[in-house]
């Protein structure tokens, strides 16, 4: 039996992070104002993601293209960005 527990492995070992679900708010600085996104969804990665949804409306901004909406498909995640007078309101979804 000792040979086999070798290749046995923990729930913990094989359990598979589930992607976040919830939404965030940043403003025009790239502060984010307010999240329900769970406390284990690093910051730091929220932080890019709002950073890189402002960086699009104000580049299509630039370009007087009236974008309101944006939405990103990105490895079994959702993501939908809504402009919201410099800042962004942006949602995060797993893809089913």
């Amino acid at each position: 039996m000792g040979f086999l527990g070798l290749f046995s492995k923990t729930a913990s070992e094989t359990a598979v992070a589930k992607l976040p679900s919830g939404s965030f708010t940043i403003d025009r600085t790239g502060r984010i104002v307010a999240s329900t996104l769970p406390r284990s969804f690093d910051e730091k990665l929220t932080q890019e993601i709002g950073n890189i949804v402002l960086e699009v409306f104000l580049k299509a901004q630039t370009v007087n293209l009236p974008l309101k909406e944006v939405f990103i498909h990105y490895a079994g995640l959702k993501i939908t960005g809504r402009e919201l007078r410099g800042g962004a309101m942006i949602f995060l979804a797993p893809v089913k």
